[in-house]
């Protein structure tokens, strides 16, 4: 992509989208599990990175979005011990099952942003009818280039699920609560709401987060 700080994401990085919905009595439990997860995968070959968000509107639903090599890290993990005692000590708190998506990388921001403790981060799932998937990804890339210029925002990446390829996650962090609501009524944002709108398979899904740990 011709934008500062953008870059057209390669075929080889493995992303994994995982929603994490607990007890609300066990929120606490569930937060130290995660923590432990993210500080034991980051330790794997292959990890490049492992973010644990927690949702600010219902504190016991969570998000893991990690990042990996290639296919081969990915699957290694996925057998991996660590892995598998999650899924287990989840089980028995959860208000759920795991909702886990493997993505590829769409249009991924280049920025090296740090995790930011004070940041707010944006988890919105698009998913719009088949015949649409082009013209959503035209218009997601757009979006990418406009909200990278937008003041306050810190990282903007879009991902595509890999299994469907209608179905895109965009993920994002701002400075402050304020630049995400100057965001969120700026032209573009408003266009691209209304462009994708007709396109739309499901209910247009956006949860905010603060970054756990």
């Amino acid at each position: 992509m011709a934008v500062t700080g953008l870059a057209r994401a390669q075929s080889s990085p493995v992303y994994v989208v995982t929603y994490v919905d607990v007890m609300p009595n066990e929120t606490n439990s569930g937060a130290v599990l995660l923590q432990h997860y993210r500080d034991v995968s980051q330790k794997e070959d292959g990890n490049l990175r492992v973010t644990v968000l927690q949702e600010i509107a219902r504190p016991n639903r969570f998000a893991i979005i990690e990042i990996w090599k290639g296919k081969a890290a990915s699957e290694a993990h996925d057998k991996a011990s660590s892995s598998a005692e999650l899924i287990e000590k989840v089980k028995a708190i959860s208000n759920a099952p795991f909702d886990r998506r493997l993505d590829n990388g769409l249009y991924v921001d280049s920025r090296n942003s740090e995790k930011r403790r004070d940041a707010i981060y944006v988890l919105t799932h698009v998913d719009v009818v088949p015949p649409s998937k082009d013209d959503c990804m035209a218009l997601l890339k757009s979006m990418s280039a406009d909200t990278s210029k937008d003041s306050g925002n810190i990282i903007y990446s879009v991902l595509q699920q890999a299994n469907r390829a209608n179905h895109f996650t965009v993920f994002e962090a701002w400075v402050n609560r304020k630049a995400l609501d100057a965001h969120a009524t700026a032209a573009h944002t408003r266009a691209f709401r209304e462009k994708v709108s007709p396109m739309a398979g499901a209910l247009y899904d956006e949860r905010f987060y603060n970054v756990l740990g």
